[in-house]
């Protein structure tokens, strides 16, 4: 699967963009701020049917503009997608797949399936662990439309509930059988979610130490470890243990929205002892771990969005990631860069493999 053609119309800094992409590496050469980032952006959100900073549509739209409009020419296993997407300030978002338009969104995830590797993952690292979970949420919705389902159902159950408990200390009142309800529907959808995502991880984390192995070059282990309250308690009994705490705190303590990865290097929290090209490392290994089970799973290689990745990087690590990047296991490839250099070593390690390059100045990209 691979993206023939991007046409862009005033996302973000970019006025206006019509690209014809090589099947297999397409890099982007330019400095900080010109809008390399944004072009991979509009790759991911007519993946995701959103942007991958998860900023608000009206924020995506270029300065002193109403709207904005992306539409992608897809091969699919020789199978023609259109996709479009446009936005205009005060309107609903409208996205379609070759003229249609969809219901709901979520129909579209895993259509397209892409990876992205950019400095913005350093939150998986720093950030909360919303932002952990909702790694584990994005890969697996990619491949198991069930699971996007049981989420969406969970999520659901879990405001509702919530709006029900603070109505209920709001009002001076109490009913069981109402927060019942709600309680069962999160005990159905939260098992099937625990259960998926620890299948996940168990598949993960022997591919993901490989690549850090191989990027490192064996000089350190890493490890993913799942924290959740369902590990060995049962979700129903959980729900009725705190049911006093959930009243007086006016939220649902216990569930899968608790769940967390405590991320390790050498047993030690990479976030408070990982420098800043260990961190780096951890994430991109992360990632091609990411894209392998992806792989694996669809039986389709995922679109890879490689944005700005060998900063911070030494050159020992910066050479076995051009490595990885040149090997045929990748399909299509965008890659952004400050440095020609980077670049031009993965079109040599890649032995001749079909390629286009494109400056980007402004916001203005071109094509050598």
């Amino acid at each position: 699967m691979f993206i023939r053609n991007l046409a862009v119309v005033n996302y973000k800094n970019l006025i206006h963009a019509d690209l014809q992409f090589s099947p297999k590496l397409n890099c982007f050469i330019g400095n900080n701020g010109v809008g390399k980032t944004n072009l991979l952006d509009c790759l991911f959100y007519l993946s995701f049917c959103k942007s991958y900073f998860n900023l608000p549509d009206s924020q995506n739209i270029r300065h002193e503009e109403d709207f904005f409009v992306l539409q992608g020419k897809y091969d699919c296993g020789g199978e023609p997608e259109d996709i479009y997407c446009g936005f205009k300030t005060g309107n609903k978002k409208v996205f379609r797949r070759n003229k249609k338009e969809y219901d709901r969104l979520s129909d579209h995830i895993g259509l397209l399936p892409l990876v992205m590797i950019s400095p913005a993952d350093s939150v998986l690292i720093q950030g909360a662990s919303e932002e952990r979970r909702r790694f584990m949420d994005s890969v697996i919705s990619q491949y198991d439309r069930q699971y996007l389902e049981w989420l969406l159902k969970y999520n659901r159950a879990l405001l509702q509930r919530n709006n029900l408990l603070k109505f209920f200390a709001t009002n001076h009142q109490f009913d069981a059988d109402s927060l019942d309800v709600w309680s069962e529907q999160l005990v159905h959808a939260g098992e099937k979610i625990y259960q998926k995502r620890v299948e996940f991880l168990d598949t993960l984390l022997p591919v993901f130490q490989q690549y850090y192995d191989f990027i490192a070059q064996g000089h350190e282990k890493v490890r993913l470890e799942y924290h959740s309250q369902l590990k060995d308690s049962d979700f129903r009994q959980l729900l009725e243990n705190s049911g006093d705490k959930d009243r007086m705190l006016q939220f649902t303590t216990a569930g899968i929205h608790k769940d967390d990865l405590d991320l390790k290097i050498d047993d030690y929290p990479i976030k408070k002892l990982g420098s800043q090209g260990q961190n780096k490392t951890f994430l991109i290994a992360l990632k091609f771990a990411q894209f392998d089970f992806i792989s694996s799973v669809n039986k389709v290689k995922p679109i890879l969005l490689l944005d700005d990745i060998f900063d911070k990087l030494d050159s020992s690590r910066v050479g076995q990631i051009v490595k990885l990047v040149s090997d045929k296991n990748f399909g299509q490839i965008f890659i952004t860069d400050t440095n020609r250099e980077h670049l031009d070593g993965i079109i040599h390690e890649a032995g001749g493999a079909d390629y286009k390059i494109f400056p980007v100045s402004d916001g203005q990209i071109t094509e050598i």
